[in-house]
């Protein structure tokens, strides 16, 4: 069992969490606070580090662009983001991991806010994420946010040691969290845009306490065609033999009890390049019996398979 390892995203106010905190099959709770406020971050905290006897990842968001307020408009959408961005105008802007989209037709209060044609076929939220695809975007101001920057500082303070950090594109996104969890700190840097596998391509070197990952949900809305995906895959590996794959797999588990034979075949090829550390993706961890049946499934190719 300790040679293929599952990671999964909880947090202690899911009823199941209980369940799930000490089960020996999973090697780490990824913590994602990016709809959640810094009050309930505080009592999440305190509730996890008392409950949870698998060890515990929290999940920094760095220059992932976020809704960060929706703002009332009854004939189209307008939005404020986590970061300012500059993009040229009109540009497409997906949502609900590329799912929906919409239009956008121009920004204001320097690149704060953005003004939509219409809108997505589905609502969107303060704390979800958002993709614009456009080769010109450029993610204005610092890094971290100071609200990102106090979520910080109230993990540190719960003694959390293990992070990953999202949206990597360079090594002074690395270096400038360093300077903030500590050199003793463990990280799994996402690798979630074409940028991002620039860096891994040519400026990436592995050291003790970072280990790659190739995040899916968000890389494969971003990767130019759907299929590079598997060529970003590999190259994850490739600078990083220890890497996690995440997100995009078992997905079949939320539709029935039986697995399709698509997600035996992936998990499959993903063990035989090399992957030993996986992710589930959020949307299969929400609800107790989704994770309870991927979790039966994945052990079942642990245990048949991968041994």
């Amino acid at each position: 069992m300790a040679d293929l390892k599952l990671f999964v995203t909880l947090w202690p106010s899911f009823p199941h969490f209980l369940e799930f905190a000490d089960d020996e099959r999973i090697a780490g709770i990824r913590l994602n606070s990016a709809m959640m406020s810094q009050t309930e971050l505080e009592q999440e905290l305190a509730i996890a580090s008392a409950q949870a006897d698998v060890p515990l990842w929290f999940d920094v968001k760095g220059r992932q662009l976020r809704i960060a307020e929706v703002l009332p408009n009854e004939d189209h959408l307008d939005i404020r983001l986590n970061h300012p961005i500059r993009v040229p105008t009109p540009s497409d802007v997906l949502f609900k991991a590329g799912a929906d989209g919409a239009q956008l037709h121009h920004l204001e209060e320097d690149g704060l806010r953005l003004v939509f044609v219409g809108g997505p076929h589905y609502k969107v939220r303060e704390g979800e994420s958002l993709h614009v695809r456009d080769p010109a975007l450029e993610v204005l101001g610092p890094i971290f946010t100071a609200q990102e920057l106090a979520k910080i500082e109230r993990v540190k303070k719960a003694g959390i040691k293990r992070w990953f950090l999202s949206y990597v594109e360079e090594q002074r996104d690395v270096d400038l969290f360093r300077e903030l969890i500590g050199t003793d700190a463990q990280i799994m840097l996402k690798i979630e845009s074409r940028r991002g596998l620039e860096y891994v391509a040519k400026d990436f070197e592995k050291s003790d306490g970072i280990t790659l990952v190739a995040a899916r949900g968000d890389l494969y809305v971003e990767v130019d065609r759907p299929h590079d995906v598997l060529k970003a895959t590999k190259l994850v590996l490739e600078k990083d033999p220890q890497a996690c794959v995440a997100s995009r797999l078992l997905l079949s588990c939320i539709n029935g009890p039986v697995p399709e034979c698509v997600d035996f075949s992936e998990l499959a090829w993903l063990y035989d390049i090399g992957y030993r550390n996986m992710m589930l993706c959020d949307e299969l961890c929400l609800k107790g019996n989704l994770l309870a049946r991927a979790m039966n499934v994945f052990e079942a190719f642990r245990r048949e398979y991968a041994n």
